[in-house]
């Protein structure tokens, strides 16, 4: 018997194959979005437990506190008989592209490969790997970008190797980043037995952390942003998908009934029912898994520049195919179609023989339920705005954010049709009256897609007004932090100071940017120092600060602590931080965007004496702007420098403004495509409803208005709809920036940016709306205007 009921449900969508296409395309592109954010994930996570593998596996990895290791450090471990092996690691800009590049010693490299860049055989190395010039190994598609610049070692393609990454020999890698007889970690083998202890040969290393999983670390709340993205987006298409099934529900009461009346038991029209939506869902499911493949081979270059900028953390740039996220693509679109279904289950199991034949009775009932739908949309908003107050992290963050924007959704209609219902007071005419009215009853049919559209614009507001605070911030904070004209990297403290030297009688200052890694609140930490000079008493941007914070720092009697570590420690003005040779006061807070660690700012004399093998090596310069150039050519000619060994502020900057731009491609991305949703979605409504408005239509044509009237006012109907949701969406995508810029912001990375309005954003956004409704209602509204009037006289003709 539920064979047959099936068969028989299944016939409406041959008699409407609009509608499932509607439906097919609406659950494909909800789940083609989220399989797209979860591939991305995926394929991350792949290339964390990779690195993960490659440098903690059978091996550990031992650093200095220093941040750098001394080549000496590795010679005295082989020594003592240790299967040891350094590694370099660094940051090379080629072409404005950043590359993670990785030395390792070939001869006692461990069988991975090392420093996850790849999976190349050391001992498959040709000699022109370990003789100068060197060679360098990159992903195939990597080889013509890098080959394309001067003054680097040949480079070959090699297997194994990530897109972002370039694998070299240490020495290659130590005359390229200007770290002479340096290495970043030593990679020992731990299963020798019957050695001297490595702390007692060097006892400045410790053991570290695997990369992978530091990495996993430091990006989760990025995931976990892109995660709820998804989701969102998901839950955007959904509502295509629950509009079409309810509507098909309310196209099918006849045959229900019927059903129901020829003896057909109402568990099987219930299994019947859930059938379709399962096969239905698998079909439409492996479409979205395809399309969510295809965006994710499209943003993930992007997504890895990201991770790669904000991070150091390397991901891949091609995409692999993984069961999880195929699978979870599959699941995500069954559980989405029964959930829309599960309203029309239910409707069947409650509703009786007769009052299946109501055909306007879904459209009653959701007006009737308008009031409680509001006191549930209160209740949601009340609670997002309660969750950080009682919980912190970045669950209760996002639980704020599901809350505001869930609560604003289901509010849409309700407040909609208390704004038509108070412009029918005011209006004059019955053309207006009966517009004004007739909108008002297409509200519940038409709400689910109206809300789908007020979720995609109060994202597209709240993250847009996110992305340009924090572009408005940055590049701001930008000109603040770099305000030296020139940055000078030297190859060798030596080297640093006969830089000095000569750069004194040429310029106007020649300031130190010297750094250690240290442990700040049992964490990995930075240690920098600065120099008692104007450019940071005018330039350097606090957040707080006690009176005479520069004296202090200067003097060594304070200090300065960036905003991650102020939040993440819960520190105030006057606390102490824990540093070799004793604690100082805290005495004022600095921003410090993009950054995860914890850092401090000292004075010079008080680094070096606090702390052992310190990097000495780099300098800001002030001079003249119009000298930049000239003093730039100079210090190349004089001295050896390393690849970007000086450099000039505007392209420091620009640098870090490209970084930035990337970073934010993804969002910008799936702000589109949700956009794109929610317009398919008010599209598939409104063709679907244009059939069973007819009755509606019929009486108003047969009182003399015209087929081209009634089309225009469906365009207008549209338009209007659109800009009041946008009107809603408004405050709501507002109210969703503060809780990015304030909550989210906070717990993901540790620093809070101010919140800045951008009209011009928004104004085009709304026009971009009411682009997309009209669009949306186009199709309708021309069929309309064509329709043969015979099509209205059978309506009268059928009594209804």
């Amino acid at each position: 018997m539920t064979g047959r009921v099936l068969l028989t449900l299944l016939s409406h969508w041959r008699r409407a194959p609009g509608q499932l296409a509607d439906l097919l395309a609406g659950l494909a592109l909800a789940t083609g979005l989220w399989t797209a954010v979860q591939a991305i994930n995926a394929e991350a996570r792949a290339s964390y437990d990779a690195a993960n593998a490659a440098l903690g596996g059978a091996v550990e990895r031992w650093e200095s506190g220093s941040g750098a290791v001394g080549i000496e450090s590795w010679a005295a471990l082989r020594r003592a008989g240790w299967d040891a092996s350094p590694i370099l690691e660094g940051r090379l800009e080629i072409g404005g592209t950043v590359y993670s590049l990785t030395g390792i010693e070939p001869l006692t490299a461990p069988a991975s490969g090392g420093a996850g860049a790849g999976s190349a055989d050391a001992d498959a190395l040709s000699l022109d790997f370990l003789l100068p010039p060197g060679l360098l190994l990159a992903a195939p598609q990597a080889v013509d970008a890098i080959s394309s610049a001067s003054g680097l070692p040949p480079v070959e393609a090699a297997a194994g190797i990530e897109p972002g990454a370039i694998l070299t020999d240490i020495g290659t890698a130590q005359r390229l980043l200007g770290r002479p007889g340096e290495a970043s970690a030593i990679l020992i083998d731990p299963s020798r037995q019957g050695l001297t202890p490595i702390a007692e040969i060097a006892p400045e290393l410790s053991r570290a952390e695997g990369g992978g999983g530091e990495a996993a670390r430091l990006t989760g709340s990025f995931h976990l942003n892109l995660t709820a993205f998804g989701f969102l987006s998901f839950a955007v298409g959904l509502f295509i998908v629950y509009a079409a099934i309810g509507l098909a529900f309310e196209q099918r009461r006849a045959s229900l009934r019927t059903l129901r009346a020829i003896g057909a038991p109402l568990s099987a029209v219930i299994a019947a029912l859930l059938l379709e939506a399962v096969a239905l869902s698998l079909l439409a499911g492996g479409a979205g898994v395809v399309l969510g493949g295809l965006v994710a081979s499209a943003l993930l270059p992007d997504v890895a520049a990201t991770l790669r900028g904000l991070y150091g953390a390397e991901v891949g740039g091609a995409l692999s195919i993984r069961p999880g996220w195929v699978i979870s693509g599959l699941a995500i679109a069954v559980t989405g179609a029964l959930l829309a279904t599960a309203q029309s289950v239910r409707r069947a199991a409650q509703t009786g023989l007769l009052a299946s034949a109501r055909p306007r009775a879904w459209a009653r009932a959701s007006s009737a339920r308008l009031g409680v739908q509001a006191l549930v949309a209160a209740g949601f908003v009340l609670t997002g705005f309660a969750v950080p107050q009682l919980a912190d992290g970045m669950i209760a963050g996002f639980a704020m954010l599901g809350g505001l924007l869930i609560g604003a959704a289901l509010a849409l209609p309700p407040v909609a049709a208390a704004v038509l219902a108070g412009l029918e007071r005011l209006a004059s005419g019955p053309r207006t009256e009966w517009f004004l009215a007739d909108t008002r009853q297409q509200l519940p049919a038409l709400s689910l897609a109206l809300m789908a559209l007020m979720l995609a614009l109060a994202a597209n507001i709240g993250v847009g007004t996110m992305v340009g605070s924090f572009r408005a911030t940055f590049t701001g904070w930008l000109d603040q932090r770099l305000a030296a004209e020139v940055y000078v990297t030297a190859r060798s403290e030596d080297q640093a100071e006969q830089i000095r030297d000569f750069l004194l009688p040429r310029t106007d200052a020649v300031l130190p940017i010297w750094e250690t890694r240290a442990t700040l609140a049992g964490r990995p930490g930075e240690v920098y120092a600065v120099a008692d000079h104007p450019t940071y008493r005018d330039n350097w941007p606090l957040l707080t600060a006690r009176e005479n914070v520069w004296e202090a720092v200067a003097a060594g009697e304070a200090l300065l602590v960036n905003e991650q570590y102020w939040r993440g420690e819960g520190l105030d003005l006057g606390d102490g931080v824990d540093l070799p040779g004793g604690a100082l006061p805290v005495a004022g807070v600095y921003s410090d965007y993009g950054n995860p660690r914890y850092q401090v700012l000292i004075a010079p004399d008080q680094l070096t004496e606090r702390f052992e093998g310190v990097s000495r090596t780099r300098w800001a310069v002030r001079v003249d702007p119009a000298r930049t150039e000239a003093l730039i050519a100079a210090l190349q000619a004089e001295f050896d420098l390393p690849r970007n060994g000086a450099v000039d502020q505007a392209a420091v900057k620009a640098f870090s403004l490209r970084v930035f731009e990337r970073t934010f491609t993804v969002t910008a991305a799936l702000n589109v495509l949700t956009l794109s949703v929610a317009a398919f979605a008010m599209f598939a409504s409104l063709v679907t409803l244009a059939q069973m408005r007819l009755p509606q239509l019929a009486p108003v044509w047969a009182l003399g208005m015209t087929r081209k009237s009634l089309a225009r006012l469906e365009l207008l109907r549209a338009a209007a709809l659109a800009a009041l949701t946008f009107a809603l969406a408004l405050p709501a995508g507002l109210a969703l920036a503060w809780a990015l810029l304030a909550v989210v912001n906070v717990e993901a990375f540790g620093w809070r940016l101010p919140m800045f309005f951008f009209p011009g954003d928004m104004a085009r956004l709304f026009v971009l709306a009411l682009i997309a409704a009209l669009l949306a209602a186009a199709l309708p509204a021309r069929r309309l205007a064509a329709r043969p009037p015979r099509d209205f006289l059978a309506v009268f003709a059928q009594e209804r």
